[in-house]
C-alpha cells in the first residue's frame, strides 16, 4: 500500500520555527523533520512506498530527499575525478514520490493531483505532515477492510487543553478541568481512503478550492461512506510552537511514544 502525505502546508502558526523560508514538515524533530519521523512511523510497520503533496517550498522538501544520503552518514569524494562514495548511513529503504500540487491548493484538490500516482484499484494511506501517534496500522487496515466502506479516518481524543463542561439545558451539570481523557473524538489523521473515494469526491470540478475535511468527508458520511478507528495511545499534532516543544521534549527521553 502507498502512504499519501500531504504536506504543503505553511505552518504560520509556529512562528520563528518556519518563518517564510522553512516548510512546515522539515521543521526538525530531535535534528530530524517531522516529516521523517511520521515516514519512519510507517515504514517501522512495513510500509515504505511514499507519495508527498508538496505545495509551499516544495523545492525544499525535494532537495532534502534528493541530498538525503548527505546528512545520514559520511562520504569520501575524490577531488580529482569528482566522483563521491557515501560510507554508511541513509539506510532507509524507501521509495519517495514528491508531487508539486501548488502552493495554494486545498487538500482534496492535492489528493485528486496525486491520483495519478495511486494504484488504479484499492486502498491507500494518508495523514498529515505535522501529526505523530503510535497508531498501530495493521489494525487500522484491518478494520477498514472489514467495513467495506470507502474511508476510515482515525478518531483520536487527546488530553483537554481546557476545561470542559457538561451542561444540562443552561446549567453547568459538571466541570471538568483539563481532562486527561474525553470521548470528545477529532480527526487524527491516519486516514484509510478506498481509490473510488477519490474519483467520487476529489477528483471534481475545482477541486484544488475544496478541502478534504470539508465537502468530501462530509459528503462520506452523509453517504454512509465513512467509519472511524478508535486510537487510545499516543497522538500529538504540530500546529504551535507550544506544540513543537512538547515533541522536542518527548523526543530526548528514554522511550519515543511515537517509536
Amino acid at each position: 500500500m502507498k502512504v499519501v502525505l500531504l504536506c504543503g502546508g505553511k505552518g504560520t502558526r509556529l512562528g520563528e520555527l518556519t518563518g517564510r523560508r522553512l516548510p512546515k514538515p522539515l521543521v526538525e524533530i530531535a535534528g530530524r523533520p517531522i516529516l521523517w519521523h511520521i515516514m519512519k512511523s510507517y515504514a517501522r510497520q512495513g510500509y515504505t512506498d511514499f507519495v508527498l503533496c508538496a505545495g509551499h517550498l516544495s523545492e525544499m522538501i525535494k532537495q532534502y530527499f534528493l541530498h538525503s544520503k548527505l546528512y545520514g552518514g559520511d562520504m569520501r569524494v575524490n577531488m580529482r575525478t569528482g566522483e563521491v562514495e557515501f560510507l554508511g548511513g541513509g539506510d532507509e529503504d524507501w521509495t519517495v514520490t514528491i508531487a508539486d500540487t501548488g502552493a495554494e491548493t486545498q487538500t482534496a484538490g492535492r489528493i485528486a493531483r496525486v491520483a495519478r500516482y495511486l494504484d488504479p484499484e484499492g486502498p491507500f494511506f494518508l495523514t498529515y505532515g505535522d501529526g505523530l501517534s503510535d497508531v498501530d496500522l495493521a489494525e487500522l487496515f484491518s478494520f477498514h477492510k472489514n467495513h467495506g466502506r470507502l474511508a476510515t479516518i482515525t478518531g483520536v481524543a487527546p488530553p483537554g487543553r481546557f476545561g470542559e463542561l457538561d451542561l444540562d439545558g443552561s446549567r453547568v451539570a459538571e466541570l471538568k478541568e483539563k481532562p486527561e481523557e474525553t470521548d470528545r473524538y477529532i480527526n487524527g489523521g491516519f486516514m484509510v481512503l478506498d481509490r473510488e473515494f477519490v474519483r467520487r469526491y476529489c477528483e471534481v470540478p475545482d477541486a484544488d478550492n475544496i478541502m478534504l475535511e470539508r465537502a468530501p468527508l462530509e459528503r462520506a458520511a452523509l453517504d454512509g461512506e465513512l467509519m472511524m478507528f478508535a486510537h487510545r495511545g499516543f497522538w500529538q499534532c504540530m500546529d504551535t510552537a507550544r506544540d513543537w516543544e512538547l515533541l522536542e521534549k518527548l523526543a530526548s527521553g528514554p522511550k519515543v511514544p511515537w517509536q
